[in-house]
C-alpha cells in the first residue's frame, strides 16, 4: 500500500491525529506503570513468611492491672496451650510476622563499629519458638533450655547467650561464606552474640519493609528470651486442618487457668496476612479498575475519531472505490493509518513511562520499571489501535462507488 495518501491525508487532518497519538502516549505511560504497580503489590502481598502460616494462630494477652510474679502465671499459660490436644507446640513472643509491630537491631560484626552491617528483626522467643513458629532450620541447632532467660519488659538489658538468624541476614553479614559459629554484636549494647542456627526465612513483622533495603523484609533474628510483661503473644502451632477449633478452645483454656486478663485478638497468620496487606490489595483493584477505564476510554476515542474522519471522507472514500479499490483495500488503509499514529504514540508514550516511573523511583523509593513492561504496553496499544479502528474502516468500506459521482 503507497503511504503518500495515507501521509497526504495525515497532514490534512493534524489535529486529529495529534490527539489520537498524545491519548495513545498518556494511555501508555499510565497503563505500564499501572500494571507495574499492581503486579508489585500483589507480589508483595504473596510472600511467605517463612512459617506453618495454615497451622498457627495468635493470642495477644492483656493482663488486668499488675498482677505479681507474671512468669509463673506465663509459664502456667503455656503449658496448659501445649497440654491442649491437637496443638504441636506454643511459644511467647513480643512480636510476630505480619504483625505490624517489633523490634530492631543494629548488628555488627566487631564491637567497635559506628554504624551496623545489617539491620535485623528480633524476635524474643524461647526454646519452643521454632517448633511453634514452623520455621524450617537448615544449619546448626536450636536454643537449649539453659539458654533461655526472662526478660522483663524492653528495658530489661540482659545479655542474649545465642541467636539463629535467617538465611537473607547470614548472607548479608557474611556474604559468600559460612555463618554458622560466628560471632556478631549488637551495636546497641555492645555485646557479643554466638550464631547457633540459621533458619531458610522468617519474615520481619512490617510488610512495608521493602523500602529498608531489598533483603531486609527477611533478616529477622531469633534470640533466647522469654519475654515477661503484662502484654505480650502467644503463638501456637496446630496439627493441620485443627486451626479453628483450637483457637477458640485456646482462648476458653486460657480463661479456666486465670480469668484476671483480657485477650485482646485472637488471630490466625492467615488472617493476620489479609488485615496486613489489605491497602496493598486495594490499590491493586483500584489501579486494574482505572487501567481498564482508561483502556475503554482511548478505545472510545479512537473509535470517534475514526469514525469522524469517515464522515469528512465519505466523497474521497467513494472515488476510490469508483476507480476500482476494494472493500479489503479500504480497511487496510485506515488500518496503515491509524497504526502509524499509534507507532507515534507508543514511542512517546515509553518515553513518558519511563520518565514517570523514574520520578516515582525518586520520590517512593519504588523499583525501576522493567523494560518489558513498556514493550508489552506498546503492542497493547497498538492492537487497541488496530481493534478499535475495525469498525469504522469496515463502515468506510461501506460505502457505495456510486456515492462519487453525487454532489457534494
Amino acid at each position: 500500500m503507497e503511504l503518500g495518501p495515507i501521509l497526504s491525508a495525515m497532514r490534512r487532518n493534524k489535529v486529529g491525529a495529534v490527539l489520537i497519538a498524545v491519548q495513545m502516549a498518556i494511555t501508555l505511560a499510565i497503563l505500564c506503570n499501572g500494571l507495574f504497580i499492581i503486579e508489585q503489590r500483589i507480589t508483595l502481598s504473596q510472600r511467605p513468611t517463612g512459617t506453618d502460616e495454615a497451622n498457627v494462630f495468635v493470642i495477644t494477652n492483656q493482663w488486668a492491672g499488675n498482677p505479681p510474679d507474671l512468669a509463673a502465671l506465663q509459664q502456667t499459660d503455656l503449658a496448659a496451650l501445649r497440654a491442649l490436644p491437637g496443638v504441636v507446640d506454643a511459644t511467647v513472643s513480643q512480636s510476630f510476622p505480619l504483625s505490624g509491630g517489633g523490634s530492631t537491631d543494629g548488628i555488627g560484626l566487631n564491637p567497635d563499629q559506628k554504624s551496623e552491617t545489617a539491620l535485623s528483626a528480633v524476635y524474643l522467643v524461647d526454646e519452643h519458638g521454632i517448633d511453634a513458629l514452623g520455621v524450617k532450620l537448615i544449619a546448626g541447632r536450636n536454643f537449649n533450655t539453659d539458654e533461655v532467660v526472662e526478660l522483663h519488659g524492653f528495658t530489661d538489658r540482659k545479655q542474649a547467650a545465642a541467636a539463629i538468624i535467617t538465611r537473607a541476614l547470614a548472607e548479608k553479614l557474611f556474604p559468600g561464606q559460612n555463618a554458622l559459629g560466628r560471632p556478631i554484636y549488637s551495636l546497641g549494647e555492645k555485646k557479643v552474640i554466638p550464631i547457633v542456627g540459621i533458619v531458610d526465612q522468617l519474615q520481619v513483622p512490617w510488610v512495608g519493609a521493602s523500602g529498608w533495603g531489598s533483603k531486609f523484609s527477611e533478616q529477622s533474628m531469633l534470640v533466647p528470651f522469654r519475654f515477661v510483661s503484662t502484654s505480650y503473644h502467644y503463638i501456637v502451632r496446630t496439627k493441620p486442618g485443627q486451626l479453628i477449633g483450637l483457637m477458640q478452645a485456646a482462648q476458653k483454656k486460657l480463661f479456666e487457668v486465670n480469668r484476671g486478663r483480657v485477650l485482646q485478638k485472637t488471630r490466625s497468620l492467615t488472617e493476620a496476612r489479609q488485615k496486613a496487606y489489605q491497602d496493598d490489595i486495594g490499590l491493586a483493584i483500584i489501579l486494574g479498575v482505572v487501567c481498564a477505564a482508561l483502556v475503554a476510554v482511548t478505545a472510545f476515542g479512537i473509535v470517534g475519531l475514526t469514525s469522524y474522519w469517515v464522515a469528512q471522507r465519505r466523497r474521497q472514500i467513494g472515488i476510490r472505490r469508483a476507480l476500482g479499490a476494494t472493500k479489503n483495500a479500504i480497511v487496510r488503509y485506515f488500518q496503515t493509518e491509524n497504526f502509524l499514529i499509534a507507532a507515534a504514540g507508543a514511542a512517546v508514550g515509553i518515553a513518558l513511562a519511563v520518565s514517570l516511573n523514574l520520578w516515582m523511583v525518586n520520590a517512593f523509593e519504588m523499583q525501576r520499571l522493567h523494560v518489558g513492561y513498556a514493550v508489552v504496553g506498546a503492542i497493547v496499544v497498538l492492537l487497541l489501535g488496530q481493534v478499535a479502528v475495525l469498525w469504522p474502516a469496515m463502515k468506510a468500506a461501506s460505502i457505495p462507488p456510486a456515492l462519487a459521482t453525487r454532489a457534494v
